[in-house]
């Protein structure tokens, strides 16, 4: 078992981790912190660890995979568990976390925070926000998305180099790939940890939130470009058809057909790909299409009624629609048989990242 410690200007709170750690391996990477933090990292040396040092900062999801493919290379077949640098993971949780990882099947271990007592409002916040999209994306739940003490067998670290994302994003993307090919992942309660108000964290709250919610938030994204497309479509067809043939119904009937047709194709293929057979996904989009034009009719009549205005009536009965077509298709139009937990080949390459620094590029 190997603890990986990414580090960006750390103090002394990660040469005491890597002491209280001592009768583990520990990879220390260096993520650029410059010349003024060299004596902190030679005092985890000291303490035990091995430092890789990277010579600018690439962010946290470069430096994790930096870890991965050091431990790949010289340390094959050894399970990781990646913590923070900053304190605010205990040792007897780590243990905890590594603990499980030698025993469970699961692709990855989370290591879980309660978010009791006192929290920083950014903290909670985001990661209630963050937990919602994560479920409404992908059907499962995640109670702590961004957690950073995680567990990984080393069976899937290969699994790990590939996913894309350098900075506080790779960490969610993660997620969104195990939960796109149906990888299991387990919980482990730990201590919730906010030493100084969080105050050592370099996380920009502008920059890095867009990086974390555009993968999050690009599969709805993409569900509202391809409605767009279908109105669209919809829309300039029906006035092509009504002026060549002057038949209002067939007309109509014709341009939601195809309209529907493309819609179906784009999210059967981009929106929620992988391919979901025709055979399952075909009838289940046209029974939806159907309740969705009655479910339409009634909430807009409801709305009305109850608003008193048609204007917002269409809106709430629009967003409302919106939402649910996304859920429904993601979960039960397009949804695809539980694949299980593949493992990689064992024989698997070291991983190394784009742009390794050539002392770190040895295998």
């Amino acid at each position: 078992m190997i603890v990986l410690i990414p580090a960006y200007q750390p103090d002394q709170r990660l040469v005491e981790l890597c002491r209280s750690l001592g009768h583990y391996r520990i990879v220390v990477v260096d993520d650029g912190s410059g010349s003024a933090y060299t004596a902190v990292f030679d005092a985890a040396r000291e303490a035990g660890a091995d430092v890789l040092t990277l010579d600018h900062n690439r962010g946290k999801g470069f430096a994790l995979k930096t870890g991965f493919a050091h431990i790949t290379a010289r340390h094959p077949g050894q399970d990781v568990v990646c913590a923070d640098s900053d304190g605010q993971h205990c040792p007897d949780d780590i243990a905890a976390v590594a603990g499980r990882v030698a025993v469970t099947e699961a692709a990855m271990v989370l290591g879980v925070r309660r978010f009791t007592g006192t929290v920083p409002a950014r903290s909670r916040f985001g990661n209630t926000v963050t937990r919602g999209l994560f479920r409404l994306v992908t059907g499962r739940s995640v109670s702590d998305t961004q957690t950073g003490l995680r567990g990984y067998p080393s069976w899937v670290l290969k699994w790990l180099g590939d996913t894309p994302g350098d900075r506080f994003e790779y960490e969610l993307r993660l997620l969104l790939r195990a939960a796109r090919e149906d990888l299991a992942i387990e919980e482990l309660e730990i201590a919730t940890v906010y030493l100084d108000g969080n105050r050592s964290s370099h996380f920009r709250p502008l920059q890095d939130s867009v990086r974390i919610y555009r993968p999050l938030l690009g599969s709805i994204v993409a569900f509202a470009g391809s409605s767009l497309l279908a109105f669209a479509v919809d829309a300039a067809l029906l006035a092509l058809l009504v002026t060549l043939s002057g038949h209002l119904i067939a007309s109509a009937a014709g341009a939601r057909l195809v309209s529907a047709t493309l819609n179906y194709t784009v999210n059967r293929r981009t929106v929620f790909g992988p391919v979901a057979p025709h055979r399952k996904a075909a009838p289940r989009y046209a029974a939806l299409a159907l309740l969705s034009l009655a479910a339409n009719v009634a909430l807009l009549r409801a709305m009305v009624g109850l608003s008193g205005s048609l204007p917002v009536a269409k809106l709430v009965t629009e967003v409302s629609l919106f939402t649910a077509g996304f859920v429904i298709q993601r979960a039960f139009v397009f949804a695809r048989a539980r694949a299980g937990s593949p493992r990689p080949p064992a024989a698997s390459p070291p991983v190394v990242p784009p742009g390794l620094p050539p002392a770190l590029r040895r295998s």
